[in-house]
């Protein structure tokens, strides 16, 4: 069955967890004691609703004070596909989880209270799932009931957010607008009765029709190798394989590929999964290739098709999100994470900060503090094998980790 990760973005009192519990009510992925749970919750508070954030915000004083705070993962499946949702938090403080929920994410649900529109936290949601390539956005105009479901409210959020679009870098990009009501259940997974104006899918139905290998980004094969597999059995004496993901496009058994970084050539001999023997491996697979020589590969190491190198480079510029309460200093020194490879890095530089609500740019800048987002220099202590993150999302980013504490301090996104 198909996986479709979806990250959901909202300022304050959106309605992001209630959508996704009425996701889950209505497709009946509750469990009798959760729904119990919320039945019993919802009537101690004195609603005569049923509170569905109750089904995703798991702190503490996220129920207490009705808000989102941390990234979490829901889990719910159709007849057709698995989901997994991140319901990250909407206030400015916690950027970084925004960041954190949409970079695994295929598509990104953005919410937009009727009563309030397009804000500066909306701009913000915006530029956070163009920066990190989410090729489909579905924007949930939501709590249409308080807006008496009318349709020149929603055409006006509708527009000021088509304005909002024109400043995007991302032209792939496909958005779709949705008029919801979460509390009420208009539109999520039911044809709203309320709003016969509108004439699209509802939330599922869109979600339903996603086409997973459409809205992962497309780029050009890159295979890092995470182990190499020696089994030394009687049956596998001399059994030589590499173990990873295939990324960005596929491979197949005789393309001539490039050993990075040795820059040795050899061919794809045979492709595995496990005892099966493949003759093409699709991007985003995990599979076992040999090679026809006996060439000398590690872990770290990449294998690539001729003709079609990443740049290697001990230099890089990036767009740094910083998530890390020590802040990011210029000369400060890190371990850079590029996929299953480590460098050291030096920050040699900060261009400048980006103010993520499309406001602008500032110069000047010599640190970095939590949730800053920065145009970053570094230079490494050895190349790297990577690709701009607008043409290669995998290969294209990295994390950055802070030694002494051992916390992932940053992720970037090279350009």
């Amino acid at each position: 069955m198909e996986v479709l990760k979806i990250a959901t973005a909202g300022s304050v009192d959106d309605g992001k967890s209630t959508l996704i519990g009425r996701l889950l009510y209505d497709t009946k992925s509750l469990t009798d004691d959760k729904l119990e749970a919320i039945e019993r919750t919802s009537k101690q508070k004195g609603y005569d609703y049923l509170d569905f954030s109750l089904a995703t915000d798991g702190l503490v004083a996220e129920r207490e004070q009705g808000i989102t705070i941390d990234v979490a993962h829901i889990y719910f499946s159709t007849a057709t596909k698995s989901y997994i949702i991140a319901d990250t938090p909407g206030h400015v403080e916690y950027t970084r989880n925004m960041v954190t929920g949409a970079s695994t994410s295929q598509a990104a649900i953005i919410l937009i209270d009727a009563r309030k529109g397009v804000i500066e936290q909306t701009n913000r949601h915006f530029f956070i799932n163009n920066l990190l390539r989410i090729k489909d956005v579905i924007v949930a105009i939501n709590k249409m009931d308080l807006v008496d479901f009318s349709e020149d409210a929603y055409n006006d959020i509708k527009a000021d957010f088509e304005e909002l679009m024109g400043k995007r870098d991302y032209q792939d990009q496909k958005i779709t607008f949705i008029p919801v009501s979460a509390l009420k259940g208009d539109n999520v997974v039911n044809r709203s009765q309320n709003m016969d104006w509108y004439t699209g899918q509802t939330l599922l139905e869109h979600l339903e029709e996603l086409d997973l290998q459409d809205i992962y980004n497309v780029g050009t094969p890159r295979f890092p190798v995470q182990y190499v597999i020696r089994p030394k059995t009687e049956e596998f004496h001399d059994f030589r394989g590499f173990a990873g993901k295939v990324y960005g496009g596929e491979l197949s058994v005789g393309d001539e590929v490039v050993v990075l970084p040795s820059m040795t050539r050899s061919k794809i001999k045979a492709i595995y999964f496990y005892d099966t023997e493949y003759q093409t491996a699709p991007r985003r697979s995990s599979v076992t290739i040999t090679l026809e020589d006996e060439v000398n590969v590690s872990r770290g190491d990449m294998l690539v098709k001729v003709g079609d190198l990443p740049i290697i480079d001990k230099q890089l510029t990036a767009t740094i999100s910083w998530m890390d309460s020590n802040q990011l200093t210029v000369g400060g020194k890190y371990v850079l994470q590029h996929g299953v490879n480590k460098a050291l890095a030096k920050v040699d530089a900060i261009d400048h900060k980006i103010y993520p609500d499309y406001s602008g740019i500032e110069e000047n800048v010599s640190s970095l503090n939590m949730n800053d987002i920065a145009k970053v220099r570094l230079r490494l202590n050895k190349p790297i094998f990577y690709d701009k993150f607008k043409e290669h999302r995998t290969n294209g980013s990295f994390i950055i980790i802070d030694s002494r504490t051992n916390h992932t301090a940053g992720v970037g996104f090279i350009e």
